[in-house]
């Protein structure tokens, strides 16, 4: 009985481990909330299933917010810059419908999944696009990290 208590501490001791990890190594977690209200006019586009804003105001993820009414009172939100390097002059993506496009390489993802939709096939890891915590509530999404 005692051995196996003694294996048991051994494996227990051994999986713990003080490493953290980040989500993505080339974007850092940044502590952040906005609240987008669906009544003004800059929103207003989100009362519609399907609809994409790029909310980039300062403090608003690395390089702003895509936020998407993904339907049924759902709502996503991504991280505007390129997860796939590190934030520089081309890494901000633009809205292309509901594909959001990394002028760097052309990668692009979809902003229903964040996945990415024109992975390489050469071996290298590629990382989706970083997603936020998005909750609506009345007529206002909120998005926080």
């Amino acid at each position: 009985m005692s051995r196996i208590l003694g294996i048991l501490l051994v494996v227990l001791i051994v999986s713990c481990s003080n490493e953290q990890t980040n989500r993505n190594p080339f974007l850092q977690e940044i502590g952040f909330r906005f609240d987008a209200n669906l009544n003004l006019p800059l929103y207003s586009p989100l009362t519609n299933t399907g609809s994409v804003v790029l909310v980039q105001s300062t403090g608003v993820g690395t390089r702003g917010v895509f936020i998407v009414n993904a339907g049924f009172n759902q709502f996503r939100a991504f991280e505007a810059s390129c997860p796939n390097h590190e934030p520089n002059s081309c890494s901000t993506m633009v809205l292309d419908g509901q594909v959001a496009t990394c002028e760097c390489e052309e990668y692009q993802y979809s902003l229903f999944t964040g996945q990415q939709l024109n992975r390489p096939d050469d071996g290298n890891r590629y990382y989706d696009m970083l997603e936020y915590r998005a909750t609506f509530n009345g007529n206002t999404v909120s998005i926080s990290n």
